[in-house]
């Protein structure tokens, strides 16, 4: 395994890593000290604390369908995986720290659906539909990865000749 492919996998399961443990670890801790449907404010009129499920996709989207979306949890994390594989040689370590933050979102969620049988949302911003940690690492990997890809075609781009 060549020093960057052994770097990127490196940084890939560590993000994965660290994602799932504090998914997890932060919605036991909400299931554990808050019923259903209570809350607090840690800052009163920005961010609540809510214990909330979704049975649904991200931000409370499909809900009742959650074959569905453990389905499709499945089939995005597979794909994944297989990009990862393939690209680990060429792409730099932020794509797979995005690539890492995907993949632990995805499998915090699929834990939850597998052993609760619904996703443990508490994260209010009240402006936005309650969340939770993994939903917030998938958003932010696709964000990476998508900014990585563009510099990427972007320096691909700058470096052809004419």
């Amino acid at each position: 395994m060549s020093t960057r492919s052994g770097r990127n996998t490196l940084v890939f399961v560590l993000t994965a890593l660290t994602v799932v443990a504090l998914d997890q670890a932060l919605k036991a801790l909400v299931v554990w000290r808050i019923e259903p449907g209570d809350s607090f404010d840690l800052i009163p009129r920005a961010l609540t604390v809510i214990h909330s499920t979704n049975t649904g996709a991200a931000f409370g989207l499909l809900r009742g369908s959650s074959q569905v979306v453990l389905l499709a949890a499945l089939v995005v994390v597979v794909v994944m995986l297989a990009w990862f594989f393939y690209t680990r040689h060429q792409m730099g370590a932020w794509s797979f720290v995005g690539l890492g933050l995907v993949i632990g979102g995805a499998v915090g969620n699929l834990i939850d659906r597998v052993f609760r049988g619904r996703v443990v949302d508490f994260i209010d911003i009240h402006w936005w539909p309650v969340f939770n940690i993994a939903d917030l690492a998938i958003v932010a990997g696709v964000i990476i990865v998508m900014v990585e890809y563009a510099r990427e075609l972007w320096r691909d781009e700058g470096s052809a000749e004419p």
